[in-house]
């Protein structure tokens, strides 16, 4: 594993070192309090104690996107002497603002999400409606070769915009961003994932991803992009581009940025889909790790701003000033409004479409991750030594950026090429839309064919892909599709949307299931039309969506509710819960959801909201190694900074110490970022004694509070003397209290439940028996990964619990 990219909490053992620097590790083991034996607790034989490892943790770089170290976010609630004496002199009138201050802060991510969600529908409407526009127009000329020139060269024009943004300015903005934000949610500081530079990519980059004829969505970075805004309001703005904004300092702590952004990833949800009650559920249900009642309420107003805001623009957008943005709006799909009669052999085809989606979904899952794999391998290949001419086509953002232009290549000739193998079909008579359709939008797509006649597969794929759905869930013409033709379109669909996604581009996953989802579902309902009798092929189409994204994501009740909200038919909702049940159920026997897949494939610490079997047959002393690095209450100034100096630790145990008591105790736990800003006000005193009702004086709690992205303290800022070297500062008013405490029998299990539910940092493991040290280690993140458990003890490996 690259110790570059090694994750470390505690402030004890060394896991985070760049370098194996033999003075380092002599600091630790001078600076260390004793680490007595175990004894008594480990009874079975196969728990026998070993030698420890060093903790690291290895991001798989998707792409060559560069290898960052991990941390945890400080979720807990810090009860040090600062921040009770703040909260006890705190005002009525500051408390009727903080919680002003809170649901404006929610109105603003909604409104600002909402605007963002409707240009960026306006952009790829108008974009990608231009440019088939005049595809279409070469091909009415019968200038077919200068057709597929200007389709295949805007398509490449704008997945390298989309590329470089990606590749030079903010990689983390690549992908879905879903899996980042639900790491986020569950504690991990992944680097620049919520940036502003990221917002900035995931916005125009999504546009020309998408603009660009991709086999992905816009809905997934909505997600990603509304929880940028969400982090970019509850930060105070950004320093580094001179946005900041003095009033939100009540924000500055993790906890309440983590409210924010979990209003914000509801808020992308709502704006890509129009689906208010669904942006609820799908944070309720997959992003968030933590949840409350109150942050209920807030996330319900802030999808509710959303969908306030898309109907307004959207009824502006109805006199026509949008450009080529249709009245039809946000994808909102017109299913057939009639009351759906379904009898036993319907019921028996919903059952298989959620069989075939449960299957499909958990291959799609699998592909998807060894296509992955694949990239990030010709990525290391490429960084490899080469000369000179080819490394400087290979190395870096060049290699990524040629990848898409090739996928984008291969898209186009896939959109346009395909079409030609299809046979033209005869006009529908009766029909109310004009056919051949005249214009970017329309299911009937004249393509090569005669007048009177249309291409039903240049419809699906010559067209922007919500225009593609609405024909698919369309029940006007049940014959509108020829079977041939969506075998042909789902095989395409199906393989695009597993090797397009993972490079690097904005891409979501929600518009490629959907449509390669609803192309199949169309297919069983013709296949299967003389035996219905109650649904027709929409609403067959429908059902294939859901079956598909229920086998791939493996969400159930938040994907239901924004599928109604998305086709406005709520009579679809017993069939619906089937189908979704049953998928989830078939592809859960297989793998893990897309996004699980993807967390653990870049090497994000994700805590799972339960623990491991093996976990039981271990306690939390197990692996929480020794020996600490520890404080005295009243410690010295170079003592505090050879330790910062020579670790990352973010958190180091305060030990009492006589003459202030009897016999060692722990007081608590002390952060890095508050010992640095201690440091730096140099209140020091020459003798070893307690002073912290002067820094209560001097410090306020706002001065320790966490600052934006990568902007806080380092130990690089701190300038000490000699003489301030030798002084001592009294940690007392900036140690936490009340650190959550496990004794060290504890079954690992628990404790890792414990860890997850409380969003914890660091738990501190105390010895069971009198007479030790008052503290035995601290358990990480880290401490939890199976990863690092089965390196201590393989032995489980190769065991199956129950």
């Amino acid at each position: 594993m690259d110790e570059k990219s090694s994750y470390s909490e505690r402030g004890g053992v060394v896991v985070d070192i760049e370098k194996n620097d033999e003075s380092v590790l002599m600091f630790v083991e001078s600076n260390a309090s004793s680490f007595s034996e175990r004894e008594g607790f480990m009874r079975e034989p196969l728990l026998n104690l070993k030698s420890r490892v060093v903790n690291t943790s290895s991001q798989i770089a998707i792409v060559g996107a560069k290898v960052y170290p991990i941390e945890s976010l400080d979720y807990e609630i810090i009860e040090n002497e600062l921040i009770k004496q703040d909260w006890r002199s705190r005002k009525r009138v500051e408390i009727y603002q903080y919680i002003v201050l809170k649901w404006t802060l929610a109105l603003l991510i909604g409104l600002l999400t909402g605007f963002v969600g409707f240009f960026n529908n306006i952009a790829v409407e108008n974009i990608a409606g231009f440019k088939l526009l005049l595809t279409s127009n070469l091909m009415l000329h019968q200038k077919h070769f200068q057709a597929f020139a200007v389709f295949a060269g805007s398509n490449m024009i704008l997945a390298t915009c989309a590329a470089a943004l990606c590749a030079f300015i903010a990689p983390a903005a690549a992908g879905s961003g879903i899996p980042e934000v639900k790491a986020y949610l569950n504690g991990v500081d992944a680097h620049s994932i919520l940036a502003p530079s990221t917002l900035f990519v995931k916005i125009f980059g999504s546009i020309f991803g998408v603009s660009a004829g991709f086999v992905v969505g816009k809905e997934g970075p909505m997600v990603h992009t509304g929880s940028c805004i969400a982090n970019l309001l509850g930060q105070g703005g950004s320093r580094k581009y001179h946005l900041t904004w003095k009033c939100l300092r009540y924000f500055k702590n993790d906890r309440d940025r983590r409210d924010l952004i979990t209003c914000g990833a509801a808020a992308g949800v709502a704006a890509a889909f129009r689906a208010p009650v669904g942006g609820v559920l799908f944070a309720l249900e997959e992003a968030a790790s933590w949840w409350r009642s109150a942050l209920l309420w807030r996330t319900f107003f802030t999808t509710a701003v959303v969908a306030v805001v898309l109907r307004t623009l959207i009824q502006v957008c109805r006199s026509d000033i949008c450009g080529l943005f249709g009245q039809g709006g946000l994808i909102m799909f017109d299913v057939n409004s009639t009351i759906p009669a379904y009898n036993t052999p319907d019921l028996l085809a919903v059952i298989l479409i959620g069989v075939l989606g449960g299957l499909l979904g958990s291959l799609y899952n699998y592909l998807v991750d060894k296509v992955l794999r694949t990239y990030t391998i010709i990525n290391e290949y490429a960084h490899s030594p080469l000369p000179d001419f080819y490394q400087s086509i290979w190395k870096g953002p060049a290699f990524k950026i040629l990848l898409v232009i090739t996928i984008s290549l291969l898209t186009s000739c896939c959109a346009y090429g395909l079409p030609w193998f299809a046979q033209c079909i005869p006009c529908p008579t009766g029909s109310e839309e004009k056919c051949p359709t005249q214009g970017h939008a329309g299911n009937y797509k004249i393509f090569q064919c005669q007048p009177g006649h249309y291409n039903d597969l240049a419809s699906l794929f010559l067209n922007t892909n919500d225009d593609a759905i609405r024909n698919l869930f369309s029940s006007k013409n049940i014959n509108e599709f020829r079977i041939s033709s969506l075998v042909i379109f789902f095989i395409g669909i199906y393989s695009l949307g597993i090797i397009t996604y993972g490079i690097a581009v904005p891409s979501g996953l929600f518009i490629p299931v959907i449509l390669a989802g609803s192309s199949y579902g169309r297919l069983v309902g013709r296949l299967l039309g003389s035996l219905s009798s109650g649904l027709d092929v929409g609403l067959f189409s429908l059902l294939g969506a859901a079956s598909f994204l229920g086998g791939t994501m493996r969400m159930t009740v938040s994907l239901c509710v924004i599928l109604l909200e998305l086709t406005d038919n709520l009579l679809m909702l017993p069939l619906m819960m089937l189908v979704l049940l049953i998928s989830k159920s078939v592809a859960d026997s297989f793998n893990k959801g897309v996004y699980d897949q993807i967390v653990k494939m870049k090497g994000l610490p994700y805590m799972e909201s339960h623990a491991e079997p093996y976990m039981r047959h271990l306690v939390a002393g197990d692996v929480c190694s020794g020996p600490l690095i520890t404080f005295s209450s009243v410690e010295k100034v170079g003592n505090i900074l050879h330790a910062l100096q020579m670790t990352r630790h973010n958190g180091f145990p305060v030990i009492d110490e006589p003459p202030f008591v009897d016999a060692p105790e722990l007081c608590g736990l002390v952060l890095r970022s508050h010992l640095l800003v201690l440091l730096k006000g140099k209140k020091f005193t020459k003798n070893r004694e307690l002073f912290g009702s002067e820094i209560l004086r001097i410090f306020h709690a706002f001065d320790f509070a966490k600052a934006g992205s990568g902007k806080g303290l380092k130990v690089e800022d701190l300038e000490l003397s000699e003489e301030e070297m030798e002084m001592y500062v009294d940690l007392h008013p900036i140690t936490n209290a009340s650190p959550y405490t496990v004794v060290e029998t504890m079954s690992l299990a628990k404790a890792a439940v414990l860890f997850r539910e409380l969003g914890l940092r660091h738990l501190c493991v105390v010895p069971k028996t009198p007479g030790r040290p008052p503290i035995v280690g601290i358990l990480t993140r880290h401490d939890f990964m199976p990863e690092h458990v089965l390196g201590l003890y393989p032995q489980f490996i190769s065991h199956n619990y129950s």
